[in-house]
């Protein structure tokens, strides 16, 4: 075990390498510098990105991954475009890096039990990054389930949906990977925040069945809307909607239980409960300041903790292969239009 490992708090982090500069490998950056790592190196296949990072962060870029590797990472951060996800994280683990890659762990099996392999066999720390769990609502509503504020759940309907176009304003939303299948793009693998947090407010998945595909005029070659229907193994039904189309982002979260009712509207910074026995809605606020950043900062505090041996991840890459698992079972029904099994 390293030894910034096993004393974690009197010594510096592990250094980091950053791979992908876009908007979430540039805030990744700036939250590590937030919570205290000075070794941070990155790269970015587009030049220009890495000369936007040097100046603002004030770090080093390395102009290949060759040259990137030369220097040691401990740790590698995958925030490349989906499809690289699995090929980047098994180069990082074969330099005996620990991985925090973004979500989802890929965009299909290609891979993936090779990378499991490698972890397993090096002991290395590893987390998938949906931060939606690290949000203010799911996490607030994971402790009311816990607490059994609602009694038996009979059924739950989550939305998440924003205008792809407005995603990133100063790019073409054409070029970005969410609107390329080559790139593992699509609102099914790109939203599966909804169907992670689903399986972590509720259980496992028994089977699934999804209608939807590319029904708007954006200019994409992936599905923009699906609606999906999710039979959970203790019985009850989960119902989920997703898409590219919404000119007012949206993501709200409702359970019924058979002794209340749970809400939560991201816009509306609260999660709210009624119960049979009080008969009145409870309101649970964000806290005074909150902002979106700060599910990232606690992710990142989450991932420090793991590597210093203090936390369990709480989504490592076994776990992130079977939600992969779950949203792979999705876009197939979607393509047949028969419900489909999820492996056991």
């Amino acid at each position: 075990m390293p030894i910034w490992r096993a004393v974690a708090k009197m010594v510096d982090y592990p250094g980091f390498l950053v791979i992908g500069c876009g908007s979430i490998g540039r805030r990744h950056i700036a939250n590590l510098q937030t919570l205290g790592v000075k070794k941070i190196s990155a790269f970015d296949l587009q030049s220009d990105r890495r000369s936007e990072i040097e100046a603002e962060f004030n770090i080093s870029t390395a102009d290949s991954l060759e040259e990137a590797w030369s220097g040691r990472p401990e740790v590698a951060c995958i925030t490349a475009p989906t499809s690289m996800h699995v090929p980047l994280a098994l180069e990082a683990a074969s330099h005996g890096c620990h991985l925090l890659i973004e979500k989802p762990l890929g965009d299909g099996f290609d891979g993936v039990q090779q990378l499991l392999t490698a972890v397993d066999e090096q002991n290395l720390t590893t987390l998938v990054g949906c931060n939606i769990r690290f949000h203010h609502g799911p996490a607030t509503i994971k402790k009311l389930l816990d607490n059994r504020a609602v009694g038996r759940i009979v059924s739950a309907h989550l939305d998440g949906g924003q205008y792809l176009p407005d995603w990133h304003p100063n790019e073409d939303y054409r070029q970005m990977y969410a609107a390329n299948a080559s790139m593992g793009g699509g609102v099914v693998l790109d939203g599966i925040h909804e169907i992670d947090y689903a399986r972590w407010l509720f259980g496992e998945v028994a089977e699934v069945y999804s209608q939807g595909g590319k029904v708007s005029s954006l200019e994409i070659d992936t599905e923009d809307t699906v609606n999906i229907l999710m039979k959970m193994t203790s019985g009850f039904s989960v119902s989920i909607h997703m898409d590219y189309i919404q000119r007012i982002s949206s993501r709200t979260c409702k359970i019924i239980g058979e002794e209340g009712t749970i809400f939560w509207d991201i816009s509306q910074g609260a999660v709210t409960l009624f119960t049979a026995g009080q008969k009145t809605w409870q309101s649970f606020p964000e806290p005074e300041g909150y902002n979106i950043n700060q599910m990232y900062l606690d992710e990142m505090q989450h991932f420090l903790n793991c590597l210093a041996g203090q936390e369990k991840s709480t989504l490592d890459v076994y776990e992130a292969k079977r939600v992969l698992e779950i949203a792979l079972a999705i876009k197939d029904s979607m393509l047949s239009g028969d419900p489909k099994k999820v492996p056991a």
